[in-house]
Formats: structure tokens, sequence, C-alpha cells
């Protein structure tokens, strides 16, 4: 256990009137592979292996980084969820019943017509699809009642 004065939000501990015995509990871990994994931003072992191999690093350790472990952090960015089962038959009995629309935009570059918005509409029984260019995110409703009456008359 060390003692020490508080300054601000830092302990500060005199190490020179401490006996040399008891400094090995403040020295780092420098052979550790995840530790140097986290160092160097969660890098991969290949990766770091590679770092050794060509002494790319000052400083990293000459180790073999094939331990195998997965750090908590990289586990939880790697998980994904599982997709939907896929439907083996159509739940809808006829065109137009079902429609599955999606916004995209605003593009970057604007199209010929002066248009950044997409929105794409699909069937659900026909799997037919249309495209329609918004020139913004307002016009959505007013284009796509006016598909709807464009479609249905035929």
């Amino acid at each position: 256990m060390l003692r020490g004065k508080r300054h601000k939000n830092v302990y500060k501990v005199c190490i020179s009137s401490l006996p040399q015995n008891t400094l090995t509990y403040l020295s780092a871990l420098h052979d550790d592979a995840i530790l140097w994994h986290k160092i160097l931003g969660h890098a991969s072992l290949s990766l770091l292996n590679k770092l050794v191999s060509k002494d790319l690093v000052v400083g990293l350790p000459t180790i073999k980084y094939n331990d195998g472990k997965i750090c908590d952090a990289c586990a939880k960015g790697k998980q994904v969820k599982n997709s939907f089962k896929s439907k083996k038959y159509v739940s809808t009995s006829q065109p137009l019943e079902m429609l599955h629309i999606d916004l995209c935009g605003p593009m970057r570059i604007m199209s010929r017509g002066g248009k950044r918005y997409v929105s794409v509409i699909v069937d659900d029984y026909s799997r037919f699809t249309w495209t329609l260019f918004l020139a913004s995110k307002g016009e959505t409703f007013e284009k796509f009642v006016s598909f709807l009456k464009k479609v249905e008359k035929r």
C-alpha cells in the first residue's frame, strides 16, 4: 500500500523513500499480447506479428502474438444480429396490398433533373419495383399519393 498526497485529481507519491523491493508493483507488463493489442487500437494479432517481424514499432516486444484470445471490446464489436428467416410463402393475396417503401438521400451529386432523394417502392405480392426521384423529403407524401392514383388506374 502506498501513501501519497492528493493534489487536485492526482495522487503524488514519493517513490524515492520506498524500499527497492516494493517497486515491482509499479512496473508494467510489456510482454502481454492483449495489452499491446489494446494499446495499438485493438489491432489484430496477425498485424502485431507483422509489426514485430518487420520491426516497424519501436518498443514493441518480440513475442509471438497468437494468443487466440479476443478482448471483450472486440468480441462485442463483432457480434451481429441474426437475420430474419426468409418466408417461403407470400403473405399478401393481391397486388398493391402491401408496399415496402425506402427513402434514400440526400445524395451528394444531384441528378440531371435536380433531384437529390430516391424513393424505392416494392410490391410485396409481385415484387415489382418502382423508383421515384424527389427534389426534397417534403414532397414524398404528395409523390406517393400521385403514384398510388396512377398505379390503381392501371
